[in-house]
């Protein structure tokens, strides 16, 4: 590897750059028009001396907070606000070595195009040697970024050359990163997504006098967005985690998880719910859905507008779901086999209940992965017949092309997160969120500091973010043994290569008719990832391609109107034939995948019996959605 530097902190090397070059600017920008700069300083700066109390209010409490029980937590917690599972920004620092940037060619580069940028940006106000440049139709920067959107960025020439000096410093970096030979494609993309994820971090939007925004509503509130960003920020350090909406506008059973139903079955690993009808008569053959454990199930059953299960009922469907219990230390010694024999225990339990041959099943995410192997199972056992036919939502089981989750599974980390659960024998679930919200970091952290702890806005109510943030944990052994034998190596399209409850694991053995979905813009289980799952099955199946990402793309109501989805029926052996042959279809994928549903078996029966749970003569264990879906 060539021109490498070693610098001890990327991030503080990357401030310093960014603010030395900040100074420049406003040298030369003071040089050029010394009357606007000092205005432009002076709105930044503010009147600090009104916000003296403010400041001593913010003060206190941070020391309350300190002295007080949360300050054994304080110094262990930011990574869990932050996305820092398993010290992630001190492993990353490695990755961040192959990027030139303090080499002499780099720096004198970046001096020369920062010049040009802050002529041509003064230019824009008429100010400097550019100054003819001034555009008639406003003012029109050189780089865009929705973050940037909001005209208060372009108003005043100091706030325009902070932020455009920043995107031209990113663009670098990233570019750096991209052009990095590291000799090893699995590192060169955690290069590329260290180097994003620092300087998404490192936004002006995130300072408070660098953000035009906070400086106005920290004038027009004389502070208080401060005192009430304070309050938001020391909560969510005490509970471990970035809040995104407000925590009481969602009641379990009430305006979230609401659709009627029993439970029907408990055991130590999951709970059983069934739904009660709304039709008359019903598909003979019922559904099963396994959610994945990593969440809670009622991303399938939000509010009723958004329900899935809901809308499955109401299509005719009975519908049963399982609710797994989140990790404790009795869970310690859980494994791949645990949820593979839960998954076969809760089909036979339907089976039995209904008195049905067989059922559908529908597998989301990790669950489709191990679906996919609970069908391998019971094909090696002869019991194929017992699952009519299986659904995947954005589920993998080829982890090839897995996408950036993958910047995560090195030893180092694998290590790191095998110490953080040894004592427990789960995995803090506030740890995954911590992972996942890291890969949309813009979205899903950042801007909430911002909102949140910069402009103290109050929490909106939003029952898809409350779902984000209502974590489960996960048993510690299963988690690592997933990590290494699928993501890492790949075991799982290995013929035979694992097995389950004492049965080799060869996906090539199913022939159950498969639906498979993908999000377009899944960035957790990439299109390109799930389509593999088409390489693997003997049976027929088919896949469709749903329009925004890995929830979005599969909670899309069919009233909603948003979104497309594209299917092609002729041959294809990747996903880009997949795409090149595609038919578009606007809105929701859902009826798509009910006709399909129902060309497996079109026999229906009558709603009574144990049709409906809950019944006279039937024997239940309380409503939905249940306890597990409660505990804490």
């Amino acid at each position: 590897m060539s021109d490498k530097t070693d610098p001890a902190d990327l991030a503080s090397a990357f401030t310093g750059m960014l603010t030395q070059q900040a100074e420049m600017a406003q040298q030369l920008f003071a040089q050029f028009a010394p009357d606007v700069a000092a205005a432009g300083e002076g709105q930044a700066k503010g009147d600090m001396t009104q916000w003296a109390s403010v400041a001593q209010r913010l003060q206190t409490m941070w020391s309350e907070f300190q002295s007080g029980q949360a300050a054994d937590m304080a110094g262990q917690l930011p990574g869990l606000l932050f996305g820092d599972p398993g010290n992630f920004s001190g492993i990353m620092q490695g990755w961040l070595k192959a990027l030139p940037l303090s080499s002499p060619e780099t720096q004198q580069r970046m001096w020369q195009d920062s010049v040009a940028l802050w002529e041509g940006v003064l230019g824009q106000y008429g100010i400097g040697p550019r100054a003819h440049e001034k555009g008639e139709g406003g003012i029109q920067l050189p780089r865009k970024d929705r973050r940037f959107a909001d005209p208060k960025w372009r108003e005043q020439p100091f706030f325009a050359l902070v932020h455009q000096t920043y995107l031209l410093l990113a663009e670098q970096i990233l570019a750096m990163a991209e052009q990095a030979e590291t000799g090893d494609a699995a590192r060169s993309e955690q290069l590329k997504f260290a180097a994003r994820t620092l300087v998404e971090m490192l936004s002006p939007a995130h300072f408070p006098m660098t953000n035009p925004l906070v400086v106005e509503k920290t004038m027009a509130t004389r502070g208080e967005n401060l005192v009430k960003g304070m309050e938001h920020l020391l909560a969510d350090l005490k509970k471990g985690q970035l809040t995104h909406v407000d925590p009481q506008a969602f009641r379990l059973g009430e305006n979230i998880a609401s659709t009627p139903g029993k439970v029907v079955r408990e055991t130590p690993l999951y709970q059983l719910l069934q739904y009660s009808p709304t039709t008359e008569s019903v598909l003979e053959v019922p559904l099963v859905i396994f959610p994945p454990w990593i969440n809670r199930f009622y991303i399938l059953d939000l509010s009723p507008e958004k329900s899935f299960i809901r809308w499955a009922v109401e299509q005719g469907i009975t519908v049963f779901v399982v609710s797994w219990k989140s990790a404790d230390e009795s869970m310690a010694e859980l494994v791949w086999d645990d949820y593979i024999r839960a998954q076969i225990d809760a089909i036979d339990a339907v089976r039995e209940r209904l008195g049905v041959q067989s059922v559908h099943a529908i597998g989301y995410c990790v669950a489709g992965t191990t679906l996919a192997a609970t069908l391998s199972v019971l094909a090696r056992r002869g019991e194929a017949d017992k699952v009519k036919s299986a659904t995947f939502f954005t589920a993998q089981v080829d982890f090839e092309q897995s996408g950036e989750l993958k910047v995560f599974i090195d030893d180092q980390q694998l290590d790191a997160l095998g110490k953080m659960s040894a004592q427990t024998g789960f995995l803090d679930g506030r740890y995954m969120a911590a992972t996942f919200n890291l890969l949309r970091g813009n979205d899903l952290i950042w801007n909430y500091v911002v909102k949140n702890y910069l402009l103290g806005e109050d929490y909106p109510a939003f029952d898809l973010l409350h779902w984000n943030g209502d974590v489960t944990n996960l048993p510690a052994k299963w988690h690592m043994s997933y990590l290494k034998d699928l993501y890492r190596d790949n075991k799982l399209v290995v013929p035979d290569a694992l097995s389950a409850d004492g049965t080799p694991i060869d996906l090539t053995r199913i022939e159950t008719p498969a639906y498979i979905q993908a999000g377009r813009e899944d960035h957790i289980a990439p299109a390109a990832s799930v389509w593999r799952l088409t390489r693997h099955l003997r049976g027929p199946w088919t896949f469709l391609l749903a329009g925004s990402g890995h929830i979005a793309g599969v909670v899309n109501p069919p009233d909603a109107r948003k979104y497309q989805y594209w299917i092609n029926e002729g041959p294809a052996e990747t996903l880009e034939d997949f795409v090149a042959g595609a038919s578009e279809t606007p809105g929701s994928w859902w009826p798509h995948w009910l006709g399909w549903l129902r060309r497996q078996d079109q026999a229906e029966v009558p709603a009574k019996g144990k049709r409906v749970p809950g019944a006279k003569g039937d024997s239940v264990l309380g409503d939905a959605p249940g306890s597990y879906v409660k505990s804490r």
